[in-house]
C-alpha cells in the first residue's frame, strides 16, 4: 500500500481537513484519489479551489472503496459519522485516521468495528500553515504499510512523531497541541511590556514577532541545544542574565509544568468524556 495508489476519504471538510489535503496535493498526490464529504457548501466550495476533488455531502458514498478514512470531525459528532460510513469501512478494511481530540480508539472501535485499523493523531493549528507538529498513536490492528501510510499523509504539513501509548495523546495536548497559544500569551505580555517601557504598539508588536520567527529558526536550523543558544545570548553580567535570573527567581520552569499538568489532566477529562481537548 502506497501514496501513490491510495484513495483517500475525509468525513468532515473544515480547515484542518483543507489544510492535509493542500499539502498532499503539493506533495503530488493525484487530486482524483482525494475525496471528501461535507454537509457544509461552504466548506466544500473551499475544497474546489484546491483542485479536482471528489467531492461529496453524503459520508457512505464518498468512503466506497477508499484506501482510508480520515474522520475529520468535532467528537460532538463522531458518533454520528461513524454510524454513516461503519459499513464501508469494515467491506474495504480501511484504515480509519482520526484527528478528533479525546475519542479514544476503543471508542472508535465500537462504533466502526473491533478489528478496524485505527489512527489516533493530534495535530496542532500551525499544520494550517504547513508547519505542523503531529502527534499519532496506532492502533494494533494497523500493519506496517498502514502505518507508513498515516505517517506520510500526516507529515504533508509538518513533523510527525509516534508515541508508544494512547495516553501519552494528552501529553501531547498539553505540549504542542495547547503550545501555540502559550508562544502566543508569552509574546502578548513582552508586546504589553514595551509598551509600558515607551515603545509604540507596532514596533513593540513587529520586534516580537520576528524575535519569536528569529529565536524558533536558529533553534530548527543550529546543530546545538536550546540551553547553549540562550547560553550564548546571555552575557555574564548583561541585560540577559539579569532577565533570565528574575524568570528563575519567580519560579517559570515551575510554573510551566503545573500550567502543562494542568492541560494534561483536562484532556484526559475530556477524553473520558468525549468532548474536544483544545
Amino acid at each position: 500500500m502506497s501514496l501513490d495508489t491510495a484513495i483517500i476519504t475525509f468525513v468532515g471538510a473544515g480547515n484542518m481537513a483543507s489544510s492535509i489535503i493542500g499539502g498532499l496535493l503539493e506533495s503530488g498526490h493525484r487530486p482524483a484519489a482525494l475525496r471528501a464529504a461535507d454537509p457544509s457548501p461552504e466548506n466544500l466550495a473551499r475544497l474546489r479551489k484546491l483542485g479536482d476533488i471528489e467531492l461529496f455531502e453524503d459520508n457512505a458514498t464518498a468512503c466506497e472503496d477508499a484506501t482510508v478514512v480520515i474522520l475529520a470531525v468535532k467528537p460532538q459528532v463522531m458518533a454520528a459519522a461513524m454510524a454513516s460510513v461503519r459499513d464501508q469501512v469494515c467491506a474495504s478494511n480501511a484504515l480509519v485516521i482520526s484527528i478528533a481530540a479525546g475519542t479514544t480508539i476503543a471508542s472508535m472501535q465500537a462504533g466502526l468495528g473491533e478489528q478496524t485499523a485505527i489512527v489516533r493523531c493530534m495535530p496542532n493549528t500551525p499544520a494550517l500553515l504547513g508547519a505542523g507538529a503531529t502527534a499519532l498513536h496506532a492502533s494494533e490492528q494497523v500493519d506496517p504499510a498502514q502505518r507508513e501510510l498515516a505517517e506520510t499523509i500526516l507529515a504533508a504539513v509538518g513533523i510527525v512523531e509516534w508515541v508508544p501509548a494512547e495516553a501519552d495523546l494528552d501529553a501531547i495536548t498539553a505540549l504542542s497541541g495547547s503550545g501555540p497559544a502559550y508562544f502566543f500569551l508569552f509574546m502578548e505580555a513582552m508586546i504589553e511590556a514595551g509598551c509600558r517601557m515607551g515603545l509604540s504598539r507596532n514596533c513593540a508588536t513587529a520586534m516580537t514577532r520576528q524575535t519569536a520567527l528569529g529565536a524558533a529558526r536558529m533553534a530548527m536550523e543550529s546543530d546545538v541545544d536550546l540551553a547553549e543558544l540562550r547560553r550564548r545570548v546571555t552575557s555574564p553580567g548583561g541585560t540577559t542574565e539579569r532577565a533570565v535570573q528574575r524568570f528563575e527567581a519567580d519560579g517559570l520552569s515551575a510554573l510551566v509544568q503545573a500550567a502543562m499538568d494542568a492541560a494534561r489532566e483536562r484532556a484526559a477529562e475530556m477524553g473520558a468524556g468525549g468532548e474536544a481537548a483544545n
